[in-house]
């Protein structure tokens, strides 16, 4: 009799466990379903998690440019920024995100980014200047871009684009190696005020640059990424450890 008592307060007491568990609180409800990422349409989470680390917080730019740059919304439509979002940037730290191009995000979230990066736009922003347009119309001369350069550029960057007092460097190696001929005419014509970069109407106060000046010294700036980026030595080098040449 003892035992089947004490079975019996057992298994009330089981029951009274599963009871207050069930309603205890952080356990998720009956009807409650987990979010598949791919349904995440928010744009302050899809914006947080794909961009931030490099455009930084809001837009407000880091290791890559500020998407939240006015002068950057003005010439750029939803078109571009959709590409560059979905497709990336091929040869540089820019990666593709949309499903098709081998990412992550379906054409909804990309449609999220671009509505959300979008919002920052100030319509006045320019107010009645008339920005260069985002692509190039003609190609470059880096002769002329040289001219350019000096004219525009070299009062920051140094007079051979090697750094200066209030820039540093925009022929390192490196650095070409990471940005496309259309990513320097980005930064050219919209700047980086993140960096205290001007756009292509401040580099010399009361004369903006051309579209053909633009064009050129994105000519110019090009004409100086190295051949093979990351190879530290030339074809004819010698290896001093042992006399030979790689």
């Amino acid at each position: 009799m003892n035992c089947q008592i004490i079975g019996s307060m057992f298994a009330m007491f089981a029951v009274a466990l599963c009871v207050a568990c069930s309603g205890s609180s952080g356990r998720p409800a009956q009807d409650s379903a987990a979010i598949s990422p791919a349904q995440i349409v928010s744009f302050s989470v899809l914006y947080a998690q794909n961009c931030a680390g490099c455009h930084g917080v809001e837009g407000s730019g880091g290791a890559a440019m500020s998407l939240a740059n006015p002068t950057f919304l003005a010439i750029a439509d939803d078109n571009v920024i959709r590409r560059i979002a979905a497709n990336g940037v091929p040869g540089t730290p820019m990666p593709a995100f949309a499903q098709s191009a081998g990412g992550m995000l379906t054409d909804e979230q990309i449609d999220a980014l671009v509505r959300g990066i979008r919002s920052w736009e100030k319509p006045d922003a320019l107010r009645d200047t008339s920005a260069p347009p985002y692509a190039a119309q003609s190609p470059g001369d880096p002769q002329r871009g040289a001219d350019a350069y000096r004219t525009y550029c070299s009062a920051c960057h140094g007079a051979d684009g090697r750094g200066g007092g209030k820039a540093s460097s925009i022929v390192d190696g490196s650095y070409l190696a990471l940005v496309s001929d259309q990513q320097l005419r980005t930064i050219v014509i919209a700047g980086r005020p993140e960096l205290d970069a001007p756009d292509w109407r401040h580099d010399l106060e009361g004369r903006p640059m051309s579209q053909q000046d633009i064009s050129d010294v994105v000519a110019w700036l090009s004409s100086q990424r190295p051949k093979f980026p990351g190879q530290p030595y030339t074809t004819a080098s010698t290896n001093p450890a042992h006399g030979e040449s790689r």
